[in-house]
């Protein structure tokens, strides 16, 4: 494990009596790419201003290796914290070519060693024929491959993303979440991202961190925040499903409409507790054979897959993907199975 890149403990900050950030504390290793991921108004995009130095910090600290850059007692200045920043809007200089936005951080160096570290970078974003271009003459994902390449220009020890793609379509910003992650990666280079979009916050981090009312729900992999949620408020924002009611029947077992299971760990184990079982889309698998059936009340078309919404005789309605050369009608009665590696539940 890398040494501790970024570390926020307790942090709190509040304007007036509307306190934004309860008690925030993650740890990003050296080379690890975090998110920040929840709706508007939780406090992601404050958490990444509070690091970079642009709002000052109530209680707790920041630190970024060895430096203690924010606390009660002391506030770095935003320049000397050594973080290079994307905005959302790119703030990209319409007077300067793609090359002088790129270099506009460089400093202390002569005119050949600049151009060639200005060179060097746009052939990492793959802007190397656009040198000379102004800004306003390229694409919306050309913009924001310059402003990563003058993020990146001044060698941060730490950069921060703020909602980077969301002026861009989606194919373009699956593609791009990709790429950007493919450069960092290959530069070693330690980053965290705000985004309220879970496909985007998969597609780049290493670790996301679910926010909600200023609190930090979960700090996880994609993989874990999804499978094994820790409360009720990740378990939703994250991923598809729907909730089955459910009941503890003995210790260490549950029964539901679909039938029995035993009971995670996130339930207390009391016979006659009434929870609630989520069931994600690749928990219910098409099977014809099968006895136990389920009626098709929506479906989405997704290339490979449809999305199918199915209504279980008591009218609890769940989801299921299914290969899309199954192509059942709405009303039309299919049979399902479970195949539940990991039962998620909740008191």
């Amino acid at each position: 494990m890398s040494e501790a890149q970024l570390v926020l403990d307790q942090v709190e900050m509040a304007y007036g009596q509307k306190v934004v950030l309860r008690h925030l504390s993650f740890t990003l290793a050296a080379g690890e790419i975090g998110c920040l991921l929840g709706p508007s108004g939780c406090g992601k995009t404050t958490a990444l201003r509070a690091i970079a130095g642009f709002e000052s910090i109530q209680a707790g600290c920041i630190r970024l290796n060895d430096d203690e850059i924010a606390s009660l007692q002391q506030q770095w200045p935003a320049q000397l914290r050594g973080i290079g920043m994307v905005f959302q809007d790119y703030a990209l200089f319409p007077h300067l070519t793609v090359a002088g936005n790129v270099g506009f951080g460089l400093q202390g160096l002569d005119r050949r060693n600049h151009r060639a570290k200005v060179m060097e970078l746009l052939e990492v974003v793959g802007l190397a024929g656009h040198a000379d271009d102004y800004t306003h003459v390229l694409s919306g994902g050309q913009q924001q491959r310059v402003a990563l390449a003058r993020a990146l220009a001044p060698s941060p020890r730490l950069l921060l993303l703020d909602e980077p793609f969301s002026n861009l379509d989606v194919e373009l910003r699956e593609r791009l979440s990709q790429e950007v992650r493919d450069i960092l990666k290959a530069r070693g280079m330690t980053a965290l991202l705000v985004t309220h979009d879970q496909h985007e916050a998969f597609a780049l981090a290493d670790r996301i961190g679910v926010m909600e009312g200023g609190q930090l729900r979960q700090w996880d992999s994609a993989y874990a925040l999804y499978h094994e949620p820790a409360d009720r408020f990740v378990a939703d924002f994250v991923g598809e499903g729907a909730f089955l009611p459910a009941t503890v029947i003995a210790p260490g077992e549950l029964e539901f409409e679909l039938g029995r299971r035993a009971c995670p760990s996130t339930v207390e184990s009391l016979p006659g507790q009434a929870v609630q079982v989520l069931l994600r889309p690749d928990d219910i698998l098409h099977d014809d054979d099968s006895t136990l059936k389920a009626r098709v009340v929506k479906k989405a078309f997704r290339g490979a897959q449809f999305l199918y919404t199915l209504a279980l005789p008591s009218g609890a309605t769940l989801l299921s993907l299914v290969p899309s050369h199954h192509d059942h009608a709405i009303g039309e009665s299919i049979g399902i199975r479970l195949e539940i590696d990991h039962l998620i539940a909740f008191s």
